[in-house]
């Protein structure tokens, strides 16, 4: 499952200050607290988990502004996905000692097989492609098994071993008195690093961690029809999982490249043509651009700027679906800028049969009468 968005998480929107951050997660941790909280408290110590991760990020400017930039999968050098931005998933920013008093120990782990944590990537593709669809090859860093142990750390020949002091628990309990009463707190086994094995001898591959860094090669299928913002799920191409459990999944997210003629609305496709005066007035067939080339439009006599003509099937195909939608063509009639006199002679006539007036100062006065006269 993918995580949330930390500002969502702590319900603060993306410009907050970090004293509004520090207010919001105060408020969730007192909320979430095991003797306020009306749930169970593993519900309590999960909510708990996430708020503190969320604030851990978002309260250090470094750490906030990958994550602004690059979401969950954001990374210092040190990892990809869960526990980047130098390791916070492990202590989530020094918030340990809060959740041991909540929770009797922030650093418990699953000993368990794990799921890898889900990976995003963004994926830029021009208008045409997002229309009929494309296929890219994309470069991928995740986390992976590593081929030489298997995902065990143990060098080739050996494997981990139970660990002698908390028995294979990954866990060690102790009791302290508090100003709450006397609590029992279970903290991570320090010799295992709450593994619950001990490797002896460490593969010399990935030493000891069981998986290794690696810049993966994914071929992507985009369908027709999708849109900016669209996102796409490629199971199992995540980030690997823990102790034989299964990976993640990959999020692809679509950026479509605005077109410098079309537009998208829905389905459909919108552009603008000019045509000519004469073009209105007397009507003509015109070849407009369309996604597959050329098409011919018939305007009839007396179209006016503005008017919008429909070519069927030209638009976006149907995601997952049948069909195409329309392409809308806007007409705008283009007024001359510069005409010679033969012209304007033909529009003063034309404005005289119409039944009106020439426009004030079209008309010739007596030098141009006289030099017209002269001249022939």
């Amino acid at each position: 499952m993918a995580k949330r968005d930390y500002y969502e998480v702590l319900g603060v929107p993306r410009g907050a200050s970090q004293e509004d951050i520090k207010k919001a997660y105060r408020k969730l941790a007192r909320q979430y607290h095991p003797d306020a909280y009306k749930g169970s408290k593993e519900e309590a110590e999960a909510k708990f988990k996430e708020i503190a991760e969320a604030y851990a990020v978002l309260s250090d400017p470094d750490k906030r502004a990958a994550y602004d930039q690059f979401g969950h999968a954001a990374t210092d050098g040190q990892g990809f996905g869960a526990g980047g931005f130098g390791g916070f998933g492990a202590d989530f920013g020094g918030l340990g000692d809060i959740f041991d008093m909540f929770f009797g120990g922030m650093g418990r782990q699953r000993t368990g097989p794990q799921k890898g944590s889900d990976l995003r990537v963004n994926l830029e593709i021009s208008f045409k492609e997002a229309a009929f669809g494309v296929e890219r090859d994309i470069q991928v860093p995740r986390t992976e098994t590593c081929d030489t142990c298997g995902g065990s750390g143990a060098a080739p020949g050996s494997r981990p071993k139970t660990c002698s002091v908390c028995q294979g628990t990954g866990q060690v309990q102790y009791a302290s008195h508090t100003p709450f009463g006397r609590i029992v707190q279970s903290h991570t086994c320090e010799a295992c690093r709450g593994t619950g094995k001990v490797i002896e001898r460490p593969c010399p591959t990935c030493r000891g961690a069981g998986q290794i860094k690696k810049f993966r090669t994914i071929h992507v299928k985009i369908p027709a029809g999708v849109d900016d913002g669209s996102r796409l799920r490629l199971s199992g191409e995540g980030e690997a999982g823990l102790r034989g459990g299964p990976p993640g999944d990959l999020y692809v997210y679509i950026l479509v490249r605005p077109h410098k003629f079309f537009r998208r609305e829905g389905n459909d496709v919108i552009c603008d043509v000019d045509i000519s005066f004469v073009q209105a007035a007397l009507g003509d067939v015109i070849e407009v651009p369309t996604l597959d080339g050329t098409a011919d439009l018939k305007l009839p006599e007396g179209t006016q700027t503005g008017t919008v003509f429909r070519i069927k099937g030209k638009g976006i195909p149907y995601l997952n679906g049948s069909g195409r939608g329309d392409q809308h063509v806007r007409v705008k009639v283009v007024t001359p800028t510069k005409l010679n006199e033969k012209q304007k002679d033909l529009l003063r006539e034309f404005a005289k049969l119409s039944g009106e007036k020439p426009p004030k100062g079209s008309e010739k006065n007596i030098f141009e009468k006289m030099k017209d006269a002269f001249m022939g």
